[in-house]
């Protein structure tokens, strides 16, 4: 008992950073199952007009 009350402050941290890290995957899958690509774009379909057209440049230029 002694252990857990020296220790926390740090047991209350780490507890804070992994529900941190569970919202933040929570959060992926939740917008992957809605069908967003992940990167922000608004109303995106999955599609990713922009990355499409990102693609189509990059082969335009000889890369």
């Amino acid at each position: 008992m002694a252990w857990i009350a020296d220790n926390l402050p740090t047991i209350i941290t780490g507890m804070i950073v992994v529900m941190m890290v569970v919202m933040l995957l929570w959060s992926r899958i939740r917008d992957r199952k809605r069908g967003g690509c992940g990167c922000g774009c608004p109303g995106c379909t999955g599609g990713c007009s922009h990355l499409a057209d990102a693609k189509d440049k990059m082969e335009g230029e000889g890369r």
